[in-house]
């Protein structure tokens, strides 16, 4: 039988941090995905325009196109007069040249006819029969968007790691592209573990808990960019263990939700041990302090608190930085300074990571204990309170980070 054991050493958290973002390589793996499913991922290549866009002069206005020359002089009261020789649709290609003295109708996005070299906005014009008089001058090039105005033949217009967002997209559809080359995706796996937690929607028995961790991890590392597998419930025996980590080839991460702790079914430390190498071992850190590091082959590894505040926390301040660099998306958390609402006690030895809830400017502590999630359910973010701090007195100004 297992002996409970007390951490021998816990390493503190800019320490722990460092070594996490350390041993964190970036993804060099690339794949081509649909340009429909390319929102958020990362550019893997440096594009440069194979057309122009747009490949045509085009009208910019609903109006009508015109020599502009012919236009010179005229008002509101003298106004001038053209002969109207049909009509341009967007889609359509001109069949005829307006030569002076004449006009044609033309639709926001529609090609410009060859001999016209403005457009007069429909709102300075008036239609009686085939006759358009025009109430206002225009310049040539008024309200025509020339050829390649948007982007130019051969120019790079992407450069690799850009970030795919709505509007890029746009950029790569305008280019005629349907696919894309990307970054792979981080793959992580997650193995909730423990004999006390039952999936959600079976019978919860006395003395079970219902499984969070692999909830909370899967759609905080999803919106990071991470591909995830969700195991099945791992009991706690060295086997099932053993079994977990011969699974984890393949993958760059693999997350152990509880056994990482010192009690005697947190076996994830010895088995761990056995099959790769421990990096670290406990944090100075509350919550999150039995937070296990290691490594199978090219395979992080991390047995993370089984407590649901605990687990998500370290989450956000250790998986999530790591994920989002090797998926090589940006991370910056947001920060704003705050009052604190009432006088918070820490624990000296320890750096503390406490839930606050913002309202109207102010901090109002909301952490309640490492198993309740809600402490972070209800929170807006967290404030860092150093290892060396046994107290932040009320009316303190705090730096709160947005979860």
């Amino acid at each position: 039988m297992k002996e409970m054991k007390p951490f021998r050493e816990l390493i503190d958290f800019e320490t722990a941090k460092r070594i996490v973002m350390d041993n964190t390589r970036v993804m060099e793996k690339t794949e081509k995905v649909a340009l429909r499913e390319s929102a958020g991922r990362v550019l893997a290549v440096s594009l440069r325009a194979k057309i122009d866009v747009p490949g045509f002069r085009r009208g910019a206005m609903d109006g009508y196109a015109v020599i502009a020359e012919d236009t010179f002089g005229t008002t509101r009261t003298a106004p001038g007069h053209l002969r109207l020789m049909g009509k341009i649709f967007a889609g359509m290609k001109p069949d005829f040249r307006v030569e002076s003295g004449n006009c044609a109708q033309i639709s926001t996005g529609a090609p410009m006819p060859d001999g016209a070299d403005a457009v007069v906005m429909v709102e300075e014009t008036s239609l009686a029969g085939d006759t358009v008089s025009i109430y206002k001058p225009v310049y040539p090039g008024a309200h025509v968007s020339k050829k390649d105005s948007d982007i130019s033949l051969g120019t790079e217009i992407l450069t690799v790691g850009t970030l795919i967002t709505p509007p890029i997209t746009g950029v790569l559809a305008a280019l005629g592209m349907d696919t894309v080359e990307v970054y792979s995706r981080p793959k992580v796996i997650i193995f909730p573990t423990g004999d006390e937690i039952v999936s959600p929607g079976d019978e919860l028995d006395y003395g079970k808990v219902y499984d969070i961790n692999s909830f909370t991890m899967a759609n905080l590392l999803g919106e990071a960019g991470a591909e995830l597998t969700v195991s099945g419930i791992t009991g706690d025996s060295m086997d099932e263990l053993k079994d977990c980590m011969d699974r984890c080839a393949g993958y760059d991460y693999a997350l152990f939700s509880g056994g990482s702790s010192v009690g005697e079914k947190d076996l994830l430390h010895d088995v761990l041990s056995g099959k790769g190498e421990v990096i670290f071992h406990g944090i100075a850190l509350k919550p999150g302090k039995p937070t296990l590091c290691g490594r199978i082959g090219e395979t992080l590894v991390f047995g993370m608190p089984g407590y649901p505040t605990s687990c998500l926390s370290n989450s956000y301040v250790i998986l999530l930085p790591s994920v989002r660099k090797m998926a090589r998306l940006p991370w910056k958390v947001r920060q704003e300074e705050m009052i604190l609402a009432r006088k918070v006690v820490s624990t000296i030895g320890r750096h503390q990571l406490f839930s606050v809830k913002v309202e109207d400017g102010v901090a109002h502590p909301a952490f309640k204990e490492s198993g309740a999630i809600t402490s972070m359910s209800l929170a807006s973010g967290y404030v860092e309170i150093p290892a060396n701090v046994e107290y932040v007195e009320e009316g303190s100004t705090v730096v709160v980070n947005y979860y």
